[in-house]
């Protein structure tokens, strides 16, 4: 199935003014507008950020992956919780609720990897107050999945924090706080067996949340996505552990592990790398490979020519229908 990426145009960024816009946020990935202070329109760029970093070249078609990635599984797990889209008009753009978002993003580990098999690497034994057992390897499965929550930053690092923390802080509430790690849980629950059915293994995940002004929590931005989460070929991880193999995922991890052989973590003073086409075209194809593995769905990528023509367009349509 898996499609190959035919070019290295990629959509680096936006610059729209829609009908009704009252503001617009440049993210690390996603511009975002604000239409009427009731809706967000957010375009999924290609560009590709690592260690909070964005990097200087955008990855061929990684945008629509994104959007079509989230799309998916935010359609499958409305029965679990409420969440703020309402439809993508383009296959680069989802549009949804406007509410104000939590401080906070819910990670949520099934496997000691990535940043937290770092920290457990260095000796660390507790991780956002979530105490680990000792003997762990890196890409072990946990007793149990734990959540190990960070705060959101609107640039540089986000940083560990602890439950404890958070609402010592009054970051966000007790019952808001309870019912985010409730949710946390079953999206996690319900994107592991989703997973499990395509032969993957969740590994990791983050969500995030906001609150409406009627008070109504709703799950945000993606989930489940490759920026969002790492995930694991199920067919030979058990032989793979044993033999003390590196692990055979679907996720953006294998990007931060160049960039670390590289000499770039992200800390100051170090030069950001320089991407060659031919790794390009590779995570280009990563990421197309993981939308058609984890949906079963064929990717049928768009032109490149006129992107932003079709993108105002599509949107306009679809936002002159909202009420």
């Amino acid at each position: 199935m898996h499609t190959k990426p035919t070019s290295l145009s990629s959509l680096r960024a936006t610059d729209f003014l829609f009908e009704g816009q009252t503001a617009f946020y440049r993210g690390k990935v996603r511009d975002v507008y604000t239409i009427r202070n009731q809706f967000l329109v957010m375009v999924a760029s290609d560009r590709i950020s690592a260690f909070d970093v964005v990097l200087p070249k955008g990855i061929p078609f990684k945008g629509q992956v994104l959007n079509q990635t989230a799309t998916y599984f935010l359609d499958a797990t409305r029965d679990i919780v409420p969440n703020w889209l309402l439809g993508t008009p383009d296959p680069n753009v989802a549009v949804g609720r406007m509410c104000t978002p939590f401080k906070v993003e819910m990670v949520i580990r099934g496997y000691l990897a990535g940043h937290a098999a770092r920290e457990y690497a260095a000796g660390k034994r507790s991780i956002c107050g979530v105490d680990l057992p000792e003997g762990l390897k890196e890409n072990d499965k946990l007793p149990t999945p734990i959540i190990t929550p960070t705060t959101k930053a609107s640039e540089g690092h986000d940083e560990d924090i602890s439950r404890e923390e958070i609402m010592r802080q009054g970051i966000v509430s007790e019952n808001d706080y309870l019912q985010l790690e409730a949710y946390t849980r079953a999206l996690f629950q319900r994107g592991t067996e989703m997973a499990a059915e395509r032969g993957l293994i969740l590994v990791d995940t983050k969500y995030e949340f906001g609150k409406t002004a009627e008070g109504e929590i709703l799950l945000i931005d993606e989930i489940h996505t490759p920026d969002s989460s790492r995930y694991f070929y199920a067919d030979g991880y058990a032989e793979r552990q044993a033999r003390g193999e590196t692990q055979k995922q679907l996720s953006k991890e294998f990007v931060r592990q160049w960039l670390i052989s590289q000499g770039f973590q992200g800390k100051e003073g170090q030069a950001i790398p320089t991407m060659g086409e031919d790794f390009i075209q590779e995570i280009s194809a990563r990421y197309i490979e993981l939308y058609e593995h984890i949906t079963g769905k064929t990717f049928e990528p768009q032109q490149y020519n006129e992107t932003e023509v079709r993108v105002f367009a599509n949107v306009s349509r679809f936002l002159s229908q909202l009420s």
